[in-house]
């Protein structure tokens, strides 16, 4: 989890910063974590002298910003033309209904986080799904279902004492 001492250095490294520099410092504290946590956009709100729905405002507007930590398995789903028209809105709700969450969501148990990209660059392969890095080419449901399973299989779903 980050510590609110590392937004401090990050807003350190931005002296007299103003509105203009809201995207850069929000990129540098996501960076640090994964996501931009509520305490973590409170303190960039104080530095800058901004409301916290400003924040929220300009953050929400732009894709590449999280507000909840990643899982340990990061589903991304393409949802480019080519991915779209061989039918990658199947893919989506299969994983929506198998994980249980909406794009931009982590499961409870920190295993799954969902997102949905533009373009992944794989249109040859489409649909298109990447796993952690792994991309998984011309999925179809079921296949798409086995490699959920296989990665649920591998991760632990508790610590044991």
């Amino acid at each position: 989890m980050l510590d609110l001492k590392d937004v401090d250095l990050i807003l350190r490294d931005h002296p007299d910063a103003g509105r203009d520099s809201l995207i850069p410092i929000l990129q540098e504290v996501q960076a640090q974590d994964g996501y931009l946590s509520q305490q973590a956009i409170a303190r960039v709100g104080e530095a800058l002298n901004l409301p916290a729905s400003k924040i929220y405002g300009v953050a929400t507007f732009y894709n590449m910003f999280r507000f909840q930590p990643k899982g340990l398995n990061h589903v991304m789903v393409c949802r480019g033309t080519a991915c779209h028209v061989k039918g990658s809105a199947k893919a989506l709700e299969l994983v929506t209904k198998a994980l249980r969450i909406q794009p931009g969501e982590t499961t409870r148990d920190g295993q799954f986080s969902l997102e949905t990209v533009a373009c992944m660059g794989a249109c040859g392969l489409a649909p298109v799904v990447n796993i952690n890095g792994q991309f998984y080419a011309k999925v179809t449901p079921m296949k798409l279902q086995r490699i959920l399973e296989e990665c649920r299989a591998k991760e632990p779903t508790h610590v044991d004492a």
